[in-house]
């Protein structure tokens, strides 16, 4: 097992997000207003926060934020490489590791959006390249959509199983007021008339895009328990990919897979992180899947070895089983990056450590465990375990 293990904990968390293009006073705002309100959240003060990290770009760095909040001192200040939201997880597995090291004391993670800093995600001229634009390929969702439909097609994963996940995201949206997705329920009759975005995504399959900014505060095991009771330890992460995969490459050996699963020696992401928890797939009370779209979703689940790869995947990818309170794998509690809000996958993690805490607006009983898989499908991907003080005792 680790030495991350339980070395760490997050204890301080905000979300806040807007219609696209609505954001309040641009990128910089919003996420000062996110850490204020996660240290408030924490019990902290602002001038403590020594520590940064964020990931897939953006201007914002460590001193910049540190001279906004006036700190006492910046010991950290970091960014994970790799676009959309793979580094998502592992920025908060490196906030920890910095915590657990001694390196800094308060690390907040955060991620920032706001259409009129950095424009639309829809077209990635910032992550393709010649192999891609020669040939009509512009945007995630075409790459994307490559590798799933050869999941549904060679691997025979049933195209419900994306359909169900979907389903279950909005139902969980209708108890989750200022979800995108409150007050808009989904069927399957309106899933299925939705129009093709480009084959198998139907509309639905679709992350959304919002304005908006988040951040979460990483301090010691030791000072998260003095803070409060109910603090979110980080119990694994890891972050990689297979030798040769890519999210821009096209003729990797796992090409199906979400990023996740081993490479030519074995290993990969998924079977780091149950290897440093101590624990298994079988051990996971609910989950939190970075859905750019639905297809890669489901590839997640299945490397992480949550739901069995092929045909099989069906029957435990229906509505019923993936909602919460009651389904045997609650996935994407507050209506995720579908029906919930999109800030570069952020917010999955608040919600992952809300289940910890128990004030999910679609809690699961008893949670010991909480999952948090990071951006499928990118260059590198990334995943973190939280779990209760019964659970790294």
């Amino acid at each position: 097992m680790s030495g991350l293990r339980g070395a760490a904990a997050v204890v301080g968390v905000a979300d806040h997000f807007h219609p696209r293009g609505q954001g309040p006073g641009g990128e910089r705002r919003m996420v000062l207003e996110a850490v204020l309100d996660a240290c408030a959240d924490a019990g902290v003060e602002p001038r403590e926060v020594d520590g940064f990290v964020s990931y897939a770009g953006g201007d914002l760095t460590g001193p910049v934020l540190g001279t906004e909040l006036g700190i006492d001192e910046l010991r950290w200040s970091s960014m994970v490489w790799g676009g959309g939201g793979g580094g998502a997880a592992a920025a908060i597995g490196q906030a920890a590791a910095a915590v657990a090291t001694g390196q800094a004391e308060c690390v907040v993670v955060f991620r920032g959006m706001a259409q009129a800093d950095i424009g639309r995600l829809g077209y990635a001229k910032y992550h393709f390249d010649q192999h891609y634009l020669a040939h009509g390929v512009a945007a995630p969702a075409q790459v994307c959509a490559l590798r799933t439909q050869r999941m549904l097609e060679v691997d025979g994963v049933p195209a419900e199983a994306m359909r169900a996940l979907v389903l279950a995201a909005y139902a969980h949206a209708q108890r989750t007021p200022g979800a995108v997705g409150h007050g808009r329920p989904l069927d399957v009759e309106t899933y299925e008339a939705s129009r093709l975005i480009v084959e198998p995504f139907h509309l639905f399959d679709c992350s959304r895009e919002n304005d908006g900014a988040v951040a979460l505060v990483v301090v010691p095991a030791e000072r998260a328990r003095a803070l409060r009771p109910d603090p979110a330890y980080v119990v694994a992460a890891a972050q990689g990919a297979p030798g040769g995969y890519a999210g821009t490459t096209e003729n990797d050996t796992p090409y199906v897979t979400a990023g996740f699963g081993p490479g030519a020696r074995g290993g990969g992401v998924a079977a780091r992180l149950w290897a440093a928890a101590g624990l298994g797939p079988a051990d996971v009370d609910v989950v939190q899947v970075y859905e750019n779209f639905s297809g890669p979703a489901v590839a997640s689940l299945i490397d992480h070895g949550l739901v069995p790869p092929g045909p099989a995947a069906g029957e435990v990818m229906t509505v019923e089983q993936l909602t919460a309170p009651g389904g045997r794998l609650p996935v994407n509690t507050n209506g995720g990056n579908i029906a919930g809000s999109f800030v570069n996958g952020m917010g999955l993690a608040v919600e992952a450590v809300r289940q910890i805490r128990g004030t999910s607006t679609n809690q699961v009983d008893d949670v010991r465990t909480s999952l948090f898989i990071g951006g499928p499908m990118a260059p590198m991907v990334s995943s973190v375990l939280f779990g209760t003080a019964e659970v790294i005792a």
